[in-house]
């Protein structure tokens, strides 16, 4: 499965990070992505045009469809295998 993973600039900041903790969780458990680094401050049109709001993290998958919740509920849906199955609607 190819995924991008878009997120902010801030590839230093970890801890309670909201990308920092989806991005571990994908290192976690193997699963190859490519970081897509999205500006931190502005608009965030890409972003906004995909998701609907603002909000960092989300997921791109190979077929343009996207994926977005709370960074938690992300890294629990990849770290128990289920970010291969439907996403919710974000």
């Amino acid at each position: 499965m190819a995924i991008k993973l878009h997120r902010c600039g801030n590839l230093w900041v970890k801890g309670p990070h909201p990308c920092w903790t989806v991005q571990k969780a994908l290192d976690d458990t193997g699963v190859e992505y490519e970081v897509v680094e999205e500006k931190w401050f502005g608009g965030r049109p890409a972003t906004v045009e995909k998701t609907g709001q603002r909000k960092f993290p989300w997921i791109e998958f190979e077929d343009g469809s996207v994926y977005r919740e709370e960074s938690k509920d992300m890294a629990a849906r990849i770290r128990d295998g289920r970010l291969d199955s439907q996403p919710p609607a974000a």
